[in-house]
């Protein structure tokens, strides 16, 4: 029971040193937490300025893992994510060059500038977590978490995500404006230099890959585990909905489930774990039917319909 109690003060000093840099947003900040934990992948939606690079940063630095950024754009070509080999005349052999994908946190910025064929080039990386270059494969290090992020609103010289490489996202979140009370603070700081390039680490790499083992033995009661797949399969059969949550979204939002209860100092999945989760662990994997959109219907508000209208366990027997 040492242990644990140490992890969950590991957790909540990373949390208080990502609050530091940005304000305002803890609920935001937990769910990321929550995907670190999970070994989950995030695409992080808004528009600019409202802090989605400097939360990855901020996450960075606190965790004192390896960082790197790609900034994409049309003429992004996939090695420049996976890497090349480089043929070496006086050895004769070709010997790899690693890319930026070499890493425990890959910031891919405004990821849907990149061309299609480069946004392929992450697939792999982000399911196998291995990348091939030449046909020989090589293993990302451990942990590996890629964090995206794009601008909804804009259009020109950009390529929608393929549904497949969403489906690989543990969850889509959005950060949204301050309040005013935050935006006033933010605006009459004395220092408004980049606040994350400020922060210290308070974990390392390797007790961040200790907390996603600890993780993993959350226990989830089998009345729990039902409630989530009946929740998962009502979206293959609602009415609205074209293409419903994939198996792989099921696993996804247990494992972000196990991590949620252990940020909140539990070693048990509840219903709440879940239903707090849905909505940014399914939202982004789901396609509507045409008419339903013309009708205004939205993902968000299917999830809230089959949400109300499925049974939750009242009693836990553990």
């Amino acid at each position: 029971m040492e242990n644990r109690n140490v992890d969950y003060t590991l957790c909540s000093a990373i949390r208080s040193n990502l609050e530091r840099c940005i304000l305002g947003k803890r609920i935001e900040i937990e769910r990321l937490l929550t995907a670190l934990l999970a070994g989950g992948h995030v695409l992080l939606e808004d528009v600019p300025g409202t802090g989605k690079t400097q939360l990855v940063k901020a996450l960075a630095r606190t965790i004192g893992g390896q960082f790197r950024r790609v900034q994409c754009n049309p003429d992004l070509l996939p090695t420049d994510i996976t890497g090349v080999a480089i043929y070496h005349p006086k050895d004769e052999t070709f010997v790899y060059r690693p890319g930026p994908v070499m890493t425990n946190l890959l910031l891919v910025d405004e990821i849907n500038r990149a061309t299609t064929k480069t946004q392929s080039a992450l697939l792999e990386a982000m399911e196998e977590r291995h990348v091939t270059v030449d046909g020989d494969s090589y293993e990302l290090p451990q942990p590996f978490i890629l964090i995206a992020t794009q601008n909804p609103i804009e259009f020109e010289g950009t390529y929608t995500l393929p549904e497949a490489q969403l489906d690989r996202f543990m969850m889509k979140l959005t950060l949204g404006y301050p309040d005013a009370a935050t935006e006033r603070q933010m605006v009459l700081a004395p220092d408004s230099s980049s606040p994350a390039d400020k922060l210290l680490p308070v974990a390392d790499i390797e007790q961040v890959a200790k907390l996603m083992q600890a993780v993993r033995s959350v226990h989830v009661d089998e009345a729990v585990g039902d409630y989530l797949i009946r929740l998962v399969r009502a979206t293959r059969e609602h009415s609205s909905v074209l293409l419903g949550a994939s198996p792989r979204a099921a696993i996804s939002l247990m494992a972000a489930a196990k991590a949620n209860a252990f940020l909140h100092e539990r070693d048990y999945v509840i219903p709440d774990d879940i239903k707090g989760l849905i909505q940014a662990v399914l939202s982004h994997r789901m396609v509507l039917h045409t008419e339903a959109r013309m009708n205004g219907s939205t993902a968000e508000d299917v999830i809230d319909t089959i949400v109300r209208q499925t049974n939750v366990p009242v009693r836990l027997e553990r």
